[in-house]
């Protein structure tokens, strides 16, 4: 049995979205609730989740990503608005949300989760809901310290964390670890083959 590696494709977010994020964080904080926050320069957009695959599958998905990405033109993405799943009253996860360019974001999304199915990667069951997890609320958290945080992110209004262009995809590896888990970029494919 050879190493097994933790791998996903994603979207990585430029400084000042980070920035951003990390702003809405601390506002967040004030609610006192037991969430697992996301350190922001670690916050990014998933296009696919592979979990623990082979190392010797890794090139595969390095094959599926840079396909992918050769068929798309770069694109350009807001992050803005905030919300949790799956509900206020019983928020699990905190995320940003995004515009701009979202039919690209879906088509770059859809092409690369077939190149990567028809390479034996099955799908993933949910459909792709593009966005930005800002933390998850801890399972001990009590449900009026959970509906704390939610109104907090109701009564939050979120204008623009800034605009970025979309012009890589990028195959990470994540070694969880007690203090968070340690991402590592295997492979970046440029968009328009660029």
């Amino acid at each position: 049995m050879g190493e097994r590696i933790r791998t996903f494709v994603a979207v990585e977010l430029p400084p000042a979205v980070q920035h951003g994020l990390a702003r809405v964080q601390e506002q967040l904080k004030r609610s006192r609730t037991p969430v697992r926050w996301v350190a922001p320069h670690q916050i990014h957009l998933t296009l696919s989740f592979l979990g623990e695959i082979p190392a010797g599958e890794l090139p595969a998905v390095e094959e599926a990503a840079g396909i992918a990405a050769s068929e798309a033109a770069p694109f350009e993405l807001e992050a803005c608005g905030l919300g949790v799943f799956p509900n206020l009253r019983r928020p699990r996860v905190v995320w940003v949300g995004l515009a701009g360019e979202l039919e690209a974001l879906r088509r770059l999304q859809a092409r690369l989760t077939e190149e990567l199915a028809a390479r034996g990667f099955p799908p993933e069951e949910r459909p792709f809901s593009p966005h930005l997890t800002l933390g998850r609320v801890r399972p001990q958290a009590r449900p009026e310290e959970a509906r704390a945080l939610g109104q907090t992110v109701a009564g939050l209004k979120l204008g623009s964390l800034g605009r970025w262009s979309v012009r890589e995809i990028r195959v990470i590896r994540s070694d969880l670890r007690p203090e968070g888990p340690l991402y590592t970029v295997l492979y970046a494919a440029h968009l328009g083959g660029a």
